[in-house]
This record gives structure tokens, sequence and C-alpha cells, in this order.
């Protein structure tokens, strides 16, 4: 088992780090800035665009993508402390177009797609010329068991009719989102549960198709939008669907898998900034006499959580390395345990960093409350916490009592 660093990686990891040290972190408040001045929160700020096109010239563009036609050809375990490096600032990835729920579609599609359907969205996607939406999670129904889901997908001659209301659409709000991946049921009657849902493609200005209102999180209005989007007997091509009838839950699983590595690389990148912004307060500021690095107190915070991220990313590099090398299905215990401990750990020790940070630690003028914000939705991102330790409990329990003695 050898999940080390190659010189590939390292190669790109330094690139990678120069370039957030050029361009991304000076240019924070600029892209605060012109979110604020455009008057809409959800603006695609200007300096995105500029960052994008020096990445893409420097050659760190799509990164994410594992098929050598269409991406950089990284395996998981290449990309992955890739991804955390991105995750250490939120619209990061975007510039290097390896934003979620993007990459995900694009895997799909690179995976599923027909040729036309690859044309006509994979690559413009591809070029980040446009963005893109994933619609599975409904309001009605509890959707941590995606078999629950509502949505109607009827055919009606050469067309599919969608009728549904889904809602945590990321990046629906956006101008520049215009495709939708829909997951609803094409044949509710199917004894097999997990054959009764497909997935089709729903460009955004399709008519019936209303984005109904943006949700905050935790009180923050995101640039990316996490939306509510009603369908209302919307007509597409049955040429729109993606796979086959029947395939959707499984189409979902394929894209979760790498999907769960680099949500938690980049919670796991949030959390090493958390504790290197710990660290440089811990330094300057001084309490009851002498430097707040000098309180044991403090000392316990930062080492647990050093020693916290550190178990982290070495586990999620494990499952980075055992999809890359026996497979998602042999990966699934990783891969739920990553997805357990990473949010963990992100809002652990953004939470000790906000303590650090004492009132400005909960204020605007740092990021910390929005990382703790948007870190506690990683705890249901992808599933929550209890579904995944609820399939990792069987699965111990079945490879524990069913030894040969």
């Amino acid at each position: 088992m050898d999940f080390a660093y190659s010189d590939k990686v390292n190669a790109l990891r330094q690139r990678l780090n120069d370039f957030m040290n050029r361009y991304i972190y000076p240019n924070e408040q600029v892209y605060r800035d012109q979110i604020a001045a455009s008057g809409n929160p959800h603006h695609h700020a200007e300096i995105v665009d500029e960052l994008k096109a020096k990445a893409r010239a420097e050659g760190l563009w799509n990164l994410f993508l594992p098929d050598k036609e269409y991406g950089a050809g990284l395996t998981n375990l290449e990309y992955a402390p890739l991804a955390e490096i991105m995750g250490r600032v939120g619209w990061a990835s975007e510039v290097f177009n390896c934003a979620a729920p993007d990459t995900g579609n694009m895997e799909i599609l690179a995976q599923f797609g027909t040729p036309e359907q690859k044309q006509q969205w994979l690559m413009p996607l591809l070029d980040g010329e446009i963005r893109s939406a994933f619609a599975m999670t409904e309001p009605d129904v509890a959707s941590s068991d995606a078999t629950n889901i509502q949505l109607t997908i009827q055919r009606e001659g050469d067309e599919y009719v969608l009728n549904g209301r889904k809602w945590w659409t990321s990046g629906a709000a956006r101008e520049r989102c215009k495709i939708f991946i829909v997951m609803g049921k094409t044949d509710p009657n199917n004894p097999d549960r997990h054959r009764q849902q497909s997935m089709v493609l729903v460009p955004k200005n399709t008519p019936g198709v209303t984005v109904v209102r943006n949700l905050p999180v935790m009180g923050y209005v995101d640039n990316e939008s996490h939306c509510e989007v009603a369908f209302e007997n919307v007509r597409v091509p049955v040429t729109n669907l993606l796979g086959e009838e029947g395939s959707g839950f499984a189409i979902a699983q394929a894209r979760l898998g790498p999907g769960r590595i680099h949500h938690c690389m980049r919670a796991i990148g949030v959390s090493q900034r958390a504790l290197e912004l710990m660290c440089q307060r811990a330094t300057t500021r001084v309490a009851f006499g002498k430097p707040l690095a000098e309180q044991g107190m403090i000392q316990e915070w930062i080492a647990q959580s050093y020693l916290e991220i550190e178990q982290a990313r070495l586990l999620t590099l494990k499952a980075a390395w055992m999809i890359d090398t026996l497979g998602k299905k042999a990966a699934q215990n990783e891969i739920a345990m990553i997805k357990i401990v990473a949010p963990q750990v992100n809002t652990d020790v953004v939470d000790r960093a906000i303590q650090l940070f004492g009132g400005a630690g909960v204020s605007d003028d740092f990021p910390l409350a929005s990382m703790w914000a948007h870190g506690r939705t990683l705890h249901i991102v992808d599933g929550p916490d209890e579904v995944h330790k609820r399939s990792l409990a069987r699965s111990v329990i079945r490879q524990l009592t069913h030894k040969e003695s």
C-alpha cells in the first residue's frame, strides 16, 4: 500500500501553490468586492475569468478528470492533494475548472453521455464556458435515501415529461448555469427500488423550469447559490436520457465515489488553513501576560487539530488509492469513513480557531465563520453522517461475524 506523492504530483503541488500565492490569496478581497459592487450575490466575479485564463495557460486545468481524452489523466490519489490546495479558498476550484457540481457532472457525461450529449454539454463545460447543476435532493422526502425521490419522468412519444420539485441544487441561480442533470423516476413500480430512477439532461431555459429561490446556508447567501427548482410539465427529447432508463441510481453512485474524495480533501484544505490562521493568531496575541501560543490550552488545541488533520488526510489518501487500485466497491468502507471523518475534523478545527480568535472569529473580517458554516453542511452533503455510519457498521458486522474460526 503506497500513497506517497510522486514526483509528478509534487511538481503539480508546487505549481498550484505558487499560483495560489501569486493570484488567489491576493485577490480574495477583489473577488468579494466585485460581487458586492454588482448588487447580485450570484454575480460571476470578473477576477475569476482573468485567473481562469492564467490557470489554463499554465496547464492547471481540468485536473480532476482521470480520462486523458478530456482531462489531466490523474488518478484519484494524484488529484487528492491538489484538491486540498484548491479547497483552501472557497472559489479557487472554479479558477482551475475543478469546481463542484461541474466536476461530477463532467465525469458522468464523459462516462455515460452520447457523442451528441458530449458535444453539446461536456465540451463547453470542459472549456469553462458554462456551468451546470445536479438536481437530486427533494424537499418533500428524506433524500438521504435516494430511492425516495418523487420527481416523475414520464415518456410521451419522443419526449420525457418531468414534474416535481428539487432543492439544494447548487449553482442554479448563476447566469452561466445552462444545464441540469435531473434524477427522477421513470419506472416507479419496478420491484427493484434501485432501478426505478433515471437521469435526464434538462437545459435551464426549458419551459416549465423555474428557479423558485436561493437557499441561504446558515445565513450566508453564497455566490454559488443553492436553489429550489420547480419542474412543471417540462418536456425534453428522449435523446436527453443519460445512460439508459433505470440506471439513474447507479450513475449517481458512480458520480459520488470520486466526488467524496474531492469533498473530503477540500475540507482538509479548509482545516489546514484554519490551523495556520490559529497558529499565526496565537503567536501575535497576548493574554494574561504571555502570548496565546504559550497557553497550555491553546497548545492542546493546536496539537489536537494537527493530529486530526493528518489522520483525515492519510485516511482520504488511502481511500483514493483503494479506488484507483481495487475499485469503488472495494473502497466503500474507506469512502464511508472519510465522509464521516473529514467533515468532523473540519468543524472541530475551525471551531477551535474561532474560539482562539474570540470575537473576531465570528465576524466576517476573517474567513473562519464562513468556513464553519459551510463545513457544517458537509455532515449532510453527499449523504449524512448517519447514513455512512449505518453502511459502515453493517459492513463491519458482516466482516467480523463471517470470518472462518
